[in-house]
Formats: C-alpha cells, structure tokens, sequence
C-alpha cells in the first residue's frame, strides 16, 4: 500500500506561481513514477506530467509544458509541482498518482487550485 497526500493548493491570481507537494508513505521502495493530473469541473481528468522515481526524467502534456516544473525529493519521498504563469484555465483539483514497480496506482485526495484572473 502507498499512501499520497497533496498540499499547497490555493488560490493564484493569473501570471502567478504555486508550488504543489504530494508527500508518499508505505511501500515507497517499490515506486516507479508518480505522476500529476487534474481535472476541471464538468471535464474528464487530464494527465499534466510525470515523473520517473529512478533518474529523474519528466514528462509534460503540452498545456503545461515551459510553465509546470515536477521535480521530487527521495529523502523525504515527495513530489512537486512547481506551477509558473498560471492562467485561468489552469483551475482544477490537482491529484497525485502514484505506479509501483507491479504496475499498481495509488491515488491521493487532491488538492484545489483556482486562478482568478
């Protein structure tokens, strides 16, 4: 079992930064990849980036790409989402995703960002 918890939500105002955390406990030694998405209201749930837990590499859907930093800390098992020049349409829950090296995902609870503007 992992567990995830997501924090620094808030409101922004757009143009703005935000810095998101998702803090993982449990079976953290097997993790693979953790992963931001966010869904909006009335929308599906959109993938925003990736990152694998081995190196390092990052990923990003190209709505993000330039503005949005993941980065992750393994001491402290964390993960973060650095959020630049947010616009409007940036307004979302924010979730945390977490894949074992078993191909199991763990979910945390979200996190609300609103960018006024």
């Amino acid at each position: 079992q992992v567990q995830l918890v997501e924090s620094g939500g808030g409101v922004v105002q757009a143009g703005g930064s935000l810095r998101l955390s998702c803090a993982a406990s449990g079976r953290t030694f097997s993790m693979y990849s953790m992963a931001w998405f966010r869904q909006a209201p009335g929308k599906a749930r959109e993938f925003v980036g990736r990152i694998y837990w081995s190196g390092g590499s990052t990923y990003y859907a190209d709505s993000v790409k330039g503005r949005f930093t993941i980065s992750r800390d393994n001491a402290k098992k964390t993960m973060y989402l650095q959020m630049n020049n947010v616009k409007p349409e940036d307004t979302a829950v924010y979730y945390c995703a977490g894949r074992l090296m078993d191909n199991h995902d763990y979910w945390g609870q979200g996190t609300q960002v609103t960018v006024s503007s």
